[in-house]
């Protein structure tokens, strides 16, 4: 896929934060699951726009559920972003949690 090097490369930065294979593994499925909506997608684009230049009334009728498909599958999008957004946001305050509470335990530590 595409998106692989990416997720990735989250794990492997020289910031703070370490995301662990775990969470990198509900990315990656997350990214997968986005890519075969999307795909779908692209294939109802197509049929809809097909469907609109033959101008035959069965096909245009056809068009307003092949619409309102495409309309639930970008909603499924969104929340699936949303989701990889606050999984993000949580693993990155839990690790910064971490590495702020080993810091001061070592501060201690040397100042004893």
């Amino acid at each position: 896929m595409e998106g692989d090097g990416a997720v990735a490369g989250l794990g492997n930065g020289s910031g703070s934060a370490q995301v662990d294979g775990k969470v990198l593994q509900a990315f990656q499925k997350i990214f997968v699951q986005v890519q075969n909506i999307l795909d779908q997608n692209r294939l109802l684009i197509n049929e809809i726009n097909q469907n609109h230049e033959s101008k035959i009334p069965d096909n245009l009728t056809r068009n307003v559920g092949l619409i309102r498909e495409l309309n639930n599958n970008i909603r499924r999008v969104v929340d699936l972003y949303a989701d990889l957004s606050s999984s993000l946001s949580k693993s990155v305050e839990t690790s910064s949690d971490g590495v702020s509470g080993g810091r001061s335990a070592g501060k201690r530590d040397r100042a004893a």
